[in-house]
């Protein structure tokens, strides 16, 4: 499960792949032809209260792993459509907005991802009763 990350204002270029933007919000200042999004899930980002309480600090990005690890376990249409994006695509580019490459949202949601793979696969995920990852 190649899973790319990149900033949103970098320049795309044919080794990312399904570029999708995983940001609540529409990056600032940003096309849509500049971007080249083939897909914006903005329910893959954190909540606006999570982002508002983390505020891009680095200490707290433990918490914030964790707090946003949450969102995503009850958004499973969220999972459901990561997996099917997963199965259908070699190659995956989360694109953010953050400034910090090392503390984000974007990073997160992979790790998060990464850490389902290996309890159960994510394309097969399914939404409904028990479903979501624990």
């Amino acid at each position: 499960m190649p899973i790319r990350l990149k900033r949103v204002y970098d320049p795309p270029g044919p080794e990312d792949g399904y570029r999708v933007l995983v940001e609540r919000l529409w990056p600032r200042g940003m096309t849509k032809e500049r971007a080249r999004v083939d897909e914006w899930l903005r329910d893959a980002g954190a909540s606006p209260e999570l982002r508002v309480w983390y505020a891009h600090d680095p200490r707290r990005w433990d918490e914030f792993r964790r707090q946003y690890g949450d969102e995503i376990r009850s958004r499973p249409e969220v999972i459901r459509r990561l997996g099917e994006i997963l199965r259908t695509h070699p190659v995956v580019t989360f694109l953010f907005s953050a400034r910090d490459e090392e503390h984000n949202n974007a990073l997160a949601l992979r790790e998060f991802l990464t850490t389902v793979q290996q309890s159960r696969p994510v394309h097969r995920l399914r939404t409904g009763s028990g479903s979501a990852p624990s």
